[in-house]
């Protein structure tokens, strides 16, 4: 990924030195397990442990490999340099570089997914913060991009952070997903390699023994992973999309914090643009790009082909990078997201009583009128404040069709804002927890 749209906190668990470690990690375990069952001398695998602190020169492994073209080959042959020849011998004994390779990747996605637990972490908070204190901050509703009823701003910070929980859950299962292991040899039969191997292995990194692997680990593991990282990022657009909307000139309900000295615009100074919701919208297009690549990914050859390779190398890094910048984005957008309770209102009050609509046709049919007659008495009047600006509530008052069904008390009575904000705690309390 570019730096612009990077942490450096992710963009170090991928980087070529933290792939080496862990793959030092894994052989040197290794060793220690084959040592336990004396398979190996326990003197050798003490001494792999010498190049635990060694910086190893990415540089020298690249050299190496533009003769061997193989990456673990040339991987094993830099550790050898470090630790000597005779001692590293035994080194990768009974393994295949699948073994290094699968395992070393579901490592760096668990600890890739521990940094996008963080940033969902912040991303509620600050959903729920907004939502308190704005529960009953009362805004208009919109069905079709139209005024539909009554709602509060909390209740829409409420559905987002409902939303993210459910991010939240779907990502925890995905870590545990692909937070498995596989020192199992060529084609995964474990027959020059001892199982125990592969489980002190998995123990010592944190992860499960894959039950059975081929000579990879199954790949739907990691399409269900990367899948879930599109699902969230579609929650994140989902977001940015309600702001961007608010943002609008003529409607303008709320909007980015807009910091001093920042400009909107090259060519028009007045410009206040909702930048980052935006840039979000495009971030998640960018990680739900990997999803069918690692749908595709699920299909190989007999017991292992390397098409899935080339593929995880580019989504694995950018999928992580990209929504683990996005999600921290997304939670300063809404820390400092700037709110317009009175626009909400005026909003809301544009075409004069009509979002009160659905409450006299239900009192017309609880008053004997027909659905059909009430549908159309309200609608009647409901054209002409859309039609000729009039009041809604006015209309209906002088329609005596209307009046013969209802009092003008009971008209009156439907036009009460805390009709619809009632349940507003009963909803926070499901979202929130009492």
């Amino acid at each position: 990924m570019i730096p612009r749209y990077s942490r450096p906190e992710m963009v170090a668990i991928w980087s070529p030195e933290a792939r080496f470690k862990i793959w030092f990690e894994i052989e040197a375990h290794a060793c220690d397990a084959q040592a336990m069952l004396g398979v190996i001398p326990k003197a050798n695998a003490e001494a792999v442990w010498r190049a635990k602190d060694v910086e190893f020169n990415v540089a020298r492994i690249d050299e190496i490999e533009a003769v061997t073209k193989h990456d673990v080959i040339a991987f094993l042959t830099h550790l050898a340099e470090h630790i000597g020849a005779d001692d590293a011998r035994f080194v990768h004994q009974g393994m295949t570089s699948s073994d290094v390779l699968d395992t070393t990747l579901n490592v760096q996605l668990v600890r890739a997914s521990d940094l996008l637990l963080v940033a969902l972490d912040r991303v509620l908070a600050a959903l729920k913060a907004r939502a308190y204190e704005h529960k009953d901050t009362v805004r208009i509703g919109r069905s079709h991009g139209i005024h539909a009823e009554p709602t509060t701003m909390g209740l829409t910070f409420a559905r987002f952070y409902a939303e993210m929980a459910r991010n939240r859950a779907r990502l925890v299962a995905a870590r545990a997903e692909v937070a498995t292991g596989a020192i199992s040899g060529a084609v995964g039969t474990f027959a020059n390699i001892d199982p125990f191997v592969e489980e002190h292995v998995c123990k010592m990194l944190g992860l499960s023994p894959e039950p059975i692997s081929t000579q990879v680990i199954p790949r739907d593991r990691h399409a269900m992973f990367f899948a879930t990282l599109g699902v969230i990022a579609s929650g994140i657009e989902n977001v940015a999309i309600e702001i961007r909307h608010m943002q609008r000139t003529e409607v303008l309900e709320a909007e980015e914090f807009f910091s001093p000295g920042q400009k909107g615009s090259s060519a028009m100074p007045h410009k206040r643009n909702p930048v980052l919701s935006e840039n979000l919208t495009g971030l998640a297009r960018l990680v739900r790009m990997a999803v069918i690549p690692a749908l595709e990914n699920v299909a190989l050859w007999h017991e292992r082909d390397i098409s899935h390779s080339s593929v995880e190398r580019a989504i694995g890094p950018d999928a992580t990078i990209t929504l683990d910048f996005a999600l921290h984005r997304l939670a300063g957008l809404v820390e400092k997201l700037v709110i317009y309770p009175e626009n909400m209102l005026r909003n809301m009050n544009q075409f004069k009583g009509l979002v009160m609509s659905q409450r006299v046709l239900l009192a017309l049919t609880q008053a004997g009128v027909s659905r059909e007659d009430s549908y159309r008495l309200v609608q009647r009047n409901a054209m002409k404040v859309w039609e000729k600006g009039a009041d809604f509530k006015t209309e209906l008052l002088a329609d005596p069709d209307v009046t013969a069904a209802l009092s003008p008390a009971e008209i009156e009575e439907k036009f009460d804002l805390g009709y619809h904000t009632k349940h507003v705690d009963r909803i926070f309390a499901r979202v929130f927890g009492s």
